[in-house]
């Protein structure tokens, strides 16, 4: 189960070139699902948020006239791109990118509504993704969420993550989640 982690330590890191598969190629895919056995993985990794500053990784792109003096930030829409890293310290290995929208939706609890792509960069699942959606109360422990789909070797991907928040340093502005995944794919 923890192949994954092991796997894209010792990996180098590179940018994964995107390729589209072929409309024939999606038919003949598809066309075995019959064949395919399910595939159960366990993926563990930290998402590093740049909340602000000169590298910031999640910037506004609207927000509602409450927004402002809402106590939990309601209507308030961002976009990410933050680093994945193997372990909790930014200069740890680069694993990929998590990519979505981020909405505030608690009118009285911090809670966010969030499709936030994880796009693996290196290791044996490079160039796929997994994508994450629904409610997401960041002030509570084991927060989790439905992994809705995905692309690559994540094709037809079904599952949960459970997110926690490890850390967060004021002054840099800077919050480091913990996720484990947990995968079935074909």
């Amino acid at each position: 189960m923890d192949k994954f982690c092991t796997i894209l330590l010792i990996s180098s890191f590179f940018i994964a070139s995107t390729h589209a598969t072929s409309s024939k190629e999606a038919e003949k895919w598809f066309k075995n699902m019959p064949h395919r056995k399910e595939k159960f993985v366990k993926l563990h990794f930290y998402i590093q948020d740049a909340l602000g500053g000169p590298n910031a990784t999640i910037w506004e792109v609207a927000r509602a006239q409450v927004t402002a003096n809402s106590p939990t930030s309601f209507g308030q829409v961002r976009v990410l791109d933050d680093l994945i890293t193997s372990e909790p310290d930014h200069n740890s290995k680069k694993l990929g990118r998590a990519q979505g929208l981020i909405a505030s939706s608690g009118l009285r609890e911090s809670s966010l509504t969030m499709n936030i792509n994880f796009v693996f960069m290196t290791g044996p699942y490079n160039g796929s993704t997994l994508c994450i959606a629904g409610s997401n109360p960041i002030e509570r422990l084991n927060r989790e969420l439905p992994v809705i789909g995905g692309t690559g070797i994540f094709r037809m991907a079904r599952g949960f993550s459970i997110s926690n928040t490890y850390s967060y340093d004021p002054i840099k502005d800077l919050g480091v989640l913990e996720y484990t995944v947990y995968v079935s794919y074909f």
